[in-house]
């Protein structure tokens, strides 16, 4: 997919680069940060579900983390996590190249992923985390729940 789309050139690997191949490199390079297509098919189901909402915020300006979805009144953040990059207890499988690298990579992942929830718990806000396979009519639901359940939740006191 990495040469239809365009992204596999002649040009050699930096010194530097992690990436075993041009080709990997180009592959890894491909990848979104945002605006991928589970984001938008949750996105596109809570917009139906009429939510409004803020898409890649910082729930808290202070903490390096953006939110795929925000909800800043109600101080909900949604996070839609991928399976391979977040170590999805269903769907993850390991690499085969680079093994240990990459059992690092995701281990870090997901302990990022549990400090930043409980930065945001302890701030008063409710994180959201939808896996990429989990449908998401059933998670806008869910959402929509937690959401309307919070809609007048006060900002706690910066300190």
């Amino acid at each position: 997919m990495a040469h239809a789309a365009g992204y596999v050139t002649t040009e050699t690997v930096p010194a530097n680069s992690w990436a075993s191949s041009a080709a990997s490199r180009a592959v890894m390079s491909a990848n979104k940060g945002r605006d991928t297509k589970p984001e938008k098919r949750l996105r596109s189901a809570l917009h139906r579900q009429g939510l409004r909402y803020r898409v890649g915020v910082r729930p808290l300006p202070g903490l390096r983390r953006t939110a795929d979805v925000v909800f800043t009144k109600a101080r909900v953040a949604v996070f839609v996590d991928g399976c391979y990059w977040h170590g999805c207890p269903e769907h993850h499988r390991p690499a085969k190249k680079g093994a240990q690298f990459w059992r690092e990579k995701i281990a870090g992942n997901r302990a990022r992923d549990a400090e930043t929830n409980e930065a945001l718990n302890s701030e008063g806000w409710f994180v959201i985390r939808v896996w990429e396979h989990e449908d998401p009519e059933r998670a806008a639901l869910e959402v929509a729940r937690v959401v309307a359940s919070r809609r007048d939740v006060t900002p706690r006191a910066q300190s």
